[in-house]
């Protein structure tokens, strides 16, 4: 029998609680729509729903236990549980122990833009030299990241952790969690501009990724952004054994010598270390070649040689919502459709409107960019969407269809040429989209997640897919 990834008395034990019977827990799981026979049901109390209520279910589709703060009425009696004052506090303790017993090298990831795509390709590339902890999805919050280091098997060589925030104060308590031995910042933008006083303050939150690192940890800094050199002096502050740094000006540790930009990736020479490499990323875009110098130094930062890992970026790949291609059916023939859904702010927009640009069309097609709300943008949102305009102007995109009421300020400042349609939410303006589609189109859709863009790629992708 397969070590369990929990018993109760383990689970017992990392958390002060009571285990009710004995078990064995090979997975953990908060959501019984995805529970898997075997998983340690977590009943969280969130601000819709109340995971007991969910927790006899859980039981009768197989989960190993529950661990619950109070007996839901519905449950047997001799139901296997494990009994904490709180659930969200017992599945971060269940994340602190399980980092506690892992002999693997953890690697975090945080930024404005790229952390989960990023993710992903440390998730790729470090698979090739052991077994790969990875967070789920974009699981990077108050309870993601518990979720992913409790989920963290025994034997597992590499762990790598995203971090999120939305707000002040986030990352150092999740960094501390994590204990990473190499801490990665993508990049710092305008995003969140509600909740923070200025990018600089974004700056600031991003860069307390480095306090948590492990001792003689290392800190891995984008130098071409403009607050490089601010999160690097807070990686220092922090006590950093390293601060590793890439970009394309002198003495960065990884420095970009050229890239030769193709749509279905990129062809990279960098200078690592001072010796010139040249490596394939499977993933097209401008954006993501700076992303895979960052995550190249991550790989290097949790054991692995920068050759090693350099010859393994021709197998990453666009992620679901982040930039997945696909051919759907139009008139005419098919179209290529670029799934970009998962969430927006004015620099990622930029970057996949880039990415729409270089794209080549079929014959007589156009670039059309669908486009919703970009949220959490504060009172300079209306200005940060019309001013996509420019962007759209100089990459020649042949068409915009505009989502959401932020989205109406860019969609008056296109020219009356570039305009398709405006809509108020998604599911109004996926048949417009849909009914302008001709063969050779080249179709974009990204937005925040909250604008729910994923309706638009669902309409054009569900009865026609090939």
């Amino acid at each position: 029998m397969s070590e369990p990834l929990w018993t109760s008395e383990e689970a017992a034990q990392a958390t002060g609680g009571r285990a009710c019977g004995t078990w064995r827990a090979n997975g953990i799981s908060i959501d019984t729509r995805t529970l898997q026979p075997g998983d340690l049901f977590v009943a969280l109390q969130g601000d819709a729903r109340d995971g007991h209520a969910f927790v006899a279910d859980a039981l009768h589709k197989g989960a190993a236990a529950a661990l619950i703060a109070r007996r839901p009425g519905d449950v047997a009696a001799d139901a296997p549980l494990l009994v904490c004052a709180d659930t969200l506090e017992g599945l971060r303790a269940l994340g602190v122990a399980a980092r506690a017993r892992s002999t693997g090298k953890i690697a975090a990831v945080t930024g404005s833009v790229g952390k989960t795509s990023t993710k992903e390709a440390l998730r790729t590339v470090l698979s090739a030299f052991g077994a790969v902890h990875a967070a789920a999805a974009s699981y990077n919050n108050h309870w993601g990241v518990p979720l992913t280091l409790a989920r963290m098997p025994r034997a597992a060589a590499f762990g790598v952790i995203e971090i999120g925030m939305n707000h002040p104060g986030e990352i150092a308590p999740l960094s501390a969690l994590a204990k990473p031995h190499c801490a990665l910042v993508t990049t710092v933008e305008a995003v969140h501009l509600e909740n923070f006083t200025s990018v600089e303050a974004i700056a600031d939150e991003k860069a307390a990724i480095f306090t948590g690192l492990a001792p003689g940890g290392i800190a891995v800094v984008n130098m071409d952004n403009p607050h490089g050199a601010r999160v690097a002096d807070h990686a220092r502050a922090a006590g950093a054994g390293a601060v590793w740094r890439f970009g394309t000006s002198e003495g960065c540790e990884a420095r970009l010598i050229d890239a030769d930009l193709d749509p279905e990736g990129s062809t990279v020479t960098a200078a690592l270390f001072g010796t010139a490499i040249t490596f394939r990323i499977g993933v097209p875009g401008a954006h993501f070649v700076m992303n895979g110098l960052g995550a190249l130094l991550t790989a290097h930062g949790v054991g692995v040689p920068v050759a090693d890992a350099a010859a393994q970026f021709v197998n990453v790949a666009p992620v679901g919502g982040r930039g997945a291609r696909s051919r759907v059916v139009v008139p005419g023939g098919e179209a290529t459709l670029i799934d970009e859904s998962y969430n927006a702010n004015p620099s990622s927009m930029r970057a996949a409107i880039a990415l729409l640009a270089q794209t080549p069309t079929g014959r007589g097609g156009k670039r059309i960019a669908v486009l919703g709300d970009m949220l959490e943008l504060g009172p300079q949102a209306p200005a940060l969407h019309a001013g996509l305009a420019a962007a759209l102007s100089e990459a020649k995109i042949d068409r915009v269809f505009a989502c959401g009421p932020l989205m109406e300020h860019l969609f008056e400042a296109l020219p009356q040429a570039r305009r398709g349609a405006h809509a108020p939410h998604s599911q109004a303006l996926a048949p417009l989209v849909a009914e302008s589609l001709r063969a050779g189109d080249v179709i974009m859709v990204k937005g925040s997640f909250g604008s729910r863009m994923r309706i638009v790629i669902e309409a054009l992708k569900a009865p026609q897919a090939t």
